[in-house]
């Protein structure tokens, strides 16, 4: 193919775009269907992020992994600059991608109670429950790993069929057909080399599986939802329900921690980030608490800045915890009046 070709190739995508990323949806599905080997480079500019770049291109901010997973050149996801090129791109064969946008929470405030019944408690819906991650220590063992799929896919989705090793004779009566499984992986809650240690084992969700059929030493499973790029070498445990209607409880008196981190690893950035609490069941934390966010401030009283004196502590923000473990607990960040960072403090509301 010469130059010419190529710039025309390179023209008609660059015509196409907007016909394949602002083709108003449809009251049917919200789908887009994408032919193959579509794409071309992006220059980053100042404030761009991947989550951004995937909304803006693909409609859905959560195909941010598969983004970050073409550009090998970015060693971190999380740190991308402006200058940097990368490409945009479309998986090659038809591909159906259905837009899942991310679901806002909603609290709900229970209606007028009727005459001679007890009123309803306010609750918080939450959509996304089954994706929500922890820290534990020990860590969950895991029930078995994924050691195939059909068709040697990279990145597993939803509808592959997948091949499952259990972890030892115990496995066998948990991986029967029909049990559904969560798929996760381990990481460390932050960068300190005794992470895992002090804190626990940060426990990444990744999608759900149902096994469908039973081998002599193996178990063959379709995946339900992927959450997350899912690959060989991932483990499983068993799916357990969560409700995604969290009812408001009081909180703990007494009650000032420090927020690990964020699940993704980011800055806390705001609004609807989901992060890590160092309090926990052994603390009295519960799900559906709500607890505010706050910082100290110090002034100098003196010019020479030896004497400095901390102000009252200033409350800029309302985490809600979505689970529980015993020494930590998964947080929702309900709204902020700044950018949140790792190890800001958190405390019970003062009325």
């Amino acid at each position: 193919m010469n130059r010419r070709t190529n710039s025309t190739v390179l023209f008609s995508v660059l015509m196409l775009l907007p016909l394949l990323f602002s083709t108003p949806s449809t009251a049917a599905d919200n789908i887009d269907v994408v032919e193959s080997e579509t794409g071309f480079y992006y220059t980053i500019q100042k404030g761009d992020t991947l989550w951004d770049l995937s909304k803006h291109f693909n409609d859905s901010p959560w195909l941010w992994p598969e983004l970050w997973e073409e550009n090998d050149q970015i060693s971190n996801p999380h740190w991308i600059f402006p200058g940097e090129r990368i490409r945009l791109y479309q998986k090659s064969g038809s591909q159906t991608i259905t837009k899942t946008e991310p679901i806002q929470p909603i609290v709900v405030t229970p209606v007028k109670p009727v005459e001679g019944k007890k009123a309803a408690a306010p609750f918080f819906v939450y959509s996304s429950i089954d994706r929500v991650g922890f820290i534990r220590k020990p860590p969950v063992p895991p029930s078995g790993n994924i050691f195939e799929v059909q068709g040697r896919k990279v990145l597993i989705s939803e509808g592959d069929i997948v091949y499952i090793r259990p972890a030892g004779d115990t496995a066998q009566g948990v991986l029967i057909p029909g049990s559904r499984h969560t798929v996760f992986k381990y990481m460390e809650p932050t960068d300190e080399r005794d992470s895992i240690e002090t804190i626990g084992t940060q426990h990444y969700i990744l999608g759900i599986v149902e096994v469908t059929k039973k081998e002599q030493d193996m178990v063959m499973a379709k995946v339900l939802k992927s959450f997350r790029p899912i690959r060989v070498d991932d483990m499983l445990m068993p799916f357990s329900q969560r409700h995604s209607k969290i009812e408001l409880k009081p909180s703990t008196p007494g009650i000032d921690g420090q927020i690990i981190t964020s699940e993704e690893h980011s800055a806390l950035t705001g609004d609807y980030t989901l992060a890590f609490i160092d309090k926990g069941r052994a603390d009295n934390i519960q799900v559906g608490q709500q607890y505010s966010i706050y910082n100290k401030q110090k002034v100098v009283l003196e010019k020479n800045e030896i004497s400095s004196k901390s102000l009252p502590p200033v409350d800029f923000g309302t985490l809600l915890v979505l689970h529980t473990e015993q020494t930590t607990s998964t947080v929702i960040i309900t709204s902020t009046a700044k950018v949140i960072f790792p190890e800001e403090r958190f405390r019970t509301p003062i009325n």
